[in-house]
């Protein structure tokens, strides 16, 4: 098809028209909103380089909770900020852990709302690593089992999914079995399967208070410069029985979230980071850009990519600007 016979302009000239043959349509069901919870009552201590975000204490967190179902966002996921910390990150699987509460908490006053848990030892950890740390390196088999505690932990205190991000090898697996064997069949897991070793979770780790006090997290995150390593990842955490798998972050890879499309036929999620919430912040304070519109268009972007549902700080605010 060639100008002048082919003219893609007339579907254009007006909004009807555009609305008509639009191929990706933003929802509000596709948005889960984080959220990090920490010990206390009537704490909301702001993250600075997170505008309109905090650390909320359960009391905090569960009317920001209530406000996410009354926009009509389907799910939350939460990560949890210890009162104290550990070699072994005991809090992450402890019955009275801040996770635990939380979740009991969300779950009796906002019970349609799906709540999400991240599983990973590295907020409570005082190592500030996702898994047992023997010397000067992560074990990766001896955290298995830590991992698959905090999990169990969390359904049994009421979570609806389970979200392991540790990217440590056969974890999945892991999960998968002790949820089963404690009759916890009916809850999902939504693995990070391609989890990259990403500078965009810098305002996360101030927010969640998770950096490694030594190294780095390189030998068990993924390398950026790869991609068909993301598809072994995928492929090996589908047989191990994940239900929906991930992509973090979401705007630097969206190669990704396509490729992973086209070979996982499982729900897929991306996860659009702290440090992209961070920058378009940023810029709209500085008058740059119109934050609204980059906020729409990077979360259509990862739509139109191949994400089923995305995880993002902005999902309060796309909720209410989709809802008009």
């Amino acid at each position: 098809m060639l100008f002048p016979d082919y003219r893609p302009r007339r579907m254009r000239q007006n909004e009807a028209f555009r609305k008509m043959v639009r191929e990706t349509a933003l929802s509000v069901n596709d948005l889960i909103l984080p959220l990090f919870a920490i010990d206390g009552k009537g704490v909301k201590n702001p993250i600075e380089s997170m505008p309109g975000h905090h650390q909320l204490s359960i009391d905090n967190l569960v009317k920001v909770a209530r406000q996410a179902f009354d926009l009509g966002i389907p799910a939350i996921i939460l990560f949890g900020i210890p009162s104290k910390k550990d070699p072994l990150g005991t809090q992450a699987y402890a019955k009275d852990g801040i996770i635990q509460r939380t979740v009991k908490a969300v779950k009796n006053k906002v019970p349609e709302l799906v709540v999400i848990t991240d599983v990973c030892l590295c907020e409570y950890t005082d190592h500030g690593h996702c898994g047992f740390v023997d010397g000067h390196t992560v074990d990766n088999d001896a955290s298995l089992d830590l991992l698959a505690r905090t999990a169990l932990s969390h359904a049994k205190a009421g979570a609806d999914m389970v979200a392991p991000s540790d990217m440590m090898d056969g974890r999945v697996a892991e999960i998968r079995s002790i949820l089963d064997e404690n009759d916890f069949s009916q809850i999902p897991i939504m693995s990070y399967a391609a989890k990259y070793c990403s500078a965009f979770y810098g305002p996360f780790r101030q927010a969640a208070q998770s950096a490694p006090t030594f190294g780095d997290r390189r030998t068990y995150q993924m390398d950026p410069a790869n991609a068909r390593e993301a598809i072994r990842e995928a492929t090996m955490d589908v047989e191990e029985g994940a239900d929906i798998i991930m992509v973090k972050p979401a705007l630097p890879y969206l190669d990704i979230i396509c490729r992973l499309r086209d070979e996982v036929d499982l729900p897929m999620a991306a996860y659009n980071v702290s440090g992209e919430y961070a920058m378009i912040k940023a810029a709209e304070k500085m008058g740059w850009i119109d934050g609204q519109k980059v906020m729409m268009e990077s979360l259509t972007a990862i739509k139109r990519a191949g994400a089923d549902m995305i995880l993002t700080y902005f999902a309060m605010e796309a909720a209410a600007l989709i809802n008009g």
